[in-house]
């Protein structure tokens, strides 16, 4: 019987990598094809076993249906939006009017004018923050995290959830089924108990059909108090050290006015998604009042949307700037698009820059990242190695014209895989106060030069070319 499957094994390697060469190209991009390829020609049948698991992006139909829905729905509110909060065709500025048109074609949501948005960098005092909003909530409280941690902070928002319950104020928390596991196992029926509605999101199980994609996850990072007070950005309720080694450093904006509401329908879609349940009542959207200057924009992306929605914005926003750009991810690893974008930008003389972390905490990640670096440093864009803490945040500032904030990294499971929010913005005030936390940032880096990089051993050069060709799987 061992010589029989031996043999089996022998005659159907050929056949395999035959058969995926033809399949895996299919609608995959040459950097995901190469890599799945690579696998399945070195392991025929490990590559394919693994290749079903993960290979495919399936997104059930049920899914696609709540979308679609959703999408059409967001067409009929969006015509009904009170005369002067939607920015108009070719304002405020020409840019921001193509960026919010494009925007929009992308991720469904019209820019509104009329926001009020601060914007946060202390990990302690944004938690402050977010729960003295929860205890603020007399109507509802709306969560939605990738991490949920079994510590203190999550104990904290736990504790506030809980207070909140008891006066009657309904609290809904959707939880990455991956992110928050420990959480969903350790913290949930506590909550459950205390009438707190919990939901997990994306939990694989083998024998559930919109299920068979093991690695897709919900990455978002969003709460919504009485439809009025928003956050977004990249803090999880956790330790800042959960990973040990360097403390996470983040942007998260707290946003009030008509933004708000689209912050809410993502959340409630995402909701609908795991319970099939539908709530989009009146009282969950009630910020139609402007309450300050800034235009905003929801851009939510994920692998329901037909085409990766964060990664077009950004290239198509570097493509437009002319004086200056700057991008803050803890992880670099882009389609080559991305990288093309970056190029053509510094040769036409914009002053281009990528702050990542010095430090890191996926080694294999950081090595697939550095692998990037020859290339970026030849084309005159500048990195810079962020010292102080392991720098979580992802924004993308252009020409102090725009930003992009929210959870999203430059990389192809942000941008392929995973559930993800943002805010476009425009207003010459935030712009400057975003524009102090990248100065900020650029200060505390270290500035890598080609010289000093050409020095890295010979073996840290093999290590990092070989990282990258995993780029499809990090």
């Amino acid at each position: 019987m061992l010589d029989f499957l031996e043999q089996l094994y022998v005659w159907t390697e050929w056949p395999i990598r035959l058969a995926m060469l033809v399949y895996v190209p299919q609608r995959r991009s040459p950097a995901a094809a190469r890599t799945w390829l690579l696998l399945i020609f070195l392991l025929p049948w490990a590559g394919l076993i693994l290749y079903v698991l993960v290979g495919r992006i399936r997104y059930s139909r049920r899914r696609r249906e709540v979308l679609e829905l959703f999408r059409q729905r967001q067409c009929e509110a969006q015509k009904r939006l009170p005369a002067g909060l939607a920015v108009a065709p070719g304002e405020p500025t020409p840019l921001a009017s193509a960026a919010a048109n494009l925007a929009e074609q992308l991720g469904g949501f019209q820019m509104l004018q009329g926001n009020a948005v601060e914007v946060l960098t202390d990990y302690q005092g944004t938690l402050d923050r977010l729960v003295a909003d929860m205890d603020a909530a007399t109507q509802h409280i709306h969560l939605l995290t990738y991490i949920f941690g079994d510590d203190e902070p999550g104990r904290r928002v736990a504790d506030a959830l809980g207070r909140a319950a008891a006066r009657g104020v309904q609290c809904r928390v959707l939880l990455d089924g991956f992110g928050s596991k420990l959480a969903l196992k350790r913290m949930a029926p506590a909550l459950r108990v205390q009438g707190i509605e919990v939901v997990a999101l994306q939990e694989f199980h083998v024998f559930r059909r919109e299920r068979t994609r093991a690695d897709l996850r919900n990455h978002r990072k969003i709460a919504v108090c009485d439809g009025r007070i928003g956050y977004i950005g990249s803090q999880n309720i956790t330790r800042p050290d959960f990973v040990p080694g360097h403390p996470n450093e983040e942007i998260v904006l707290r946003v009030a006015g008509p933004v708000v509401m689209q912050l809410q329908a993502i959340f409630l879609v995402d909701r609908r998604m795991e319970t099939g349940d539908a709530i989009m009542a009146g009282e969950h959207f009630q910020a139609l009042e402007p309450v300050g200057p800034v235009c905003a924009q929801a851009l939510p992306s994920s692998p329901g949307y037909q085409v990766p929605s964060t990664e077009t914005l950004m290239v198509w926003l570097i493509h437009q700037a002319r004086r200056r750009v700057v991008v803050t991810t803890p992880y670099f690893v882009p389609e080559t698009d991305f990288v093309e974008a970056l190029r053509t930008a510094a040769l036409r003389g914009v002053e281009t820059h990528i702050i990542v972390s010095q430090h890191a905490n996926q080694p294999l990640t950081q090595l697939a990242q550095q692998s990037y670096y020859d290339q970026l440093l030849e084309n005159g864009i500048q990195i810079h190695l962020y010292r102080p803490r392991f720098l979580h945040a992802k924004m993308l500032t252009v020409d102090d014209t725009l930003a992009l904030v929210g959870s999203s990294n430059i990389d192809i499971r942000s941008f392929a895989l995973n559930a993800e929010a943002s805010l476009l913005l425009h207003d010459p005030a935030l712009l400057a106060k975003l524009r102090a936390v990248d100065d900020r940032h650029l200060a505390d880096s270290d500035l890598l030069t080609r010289e000093e990089w050409a020095k890295r051993p010979f073996m840290r050069r093999v290590a990092q070319n070989v990282a990258r060709l995993a780029d499809s799987f990090l």
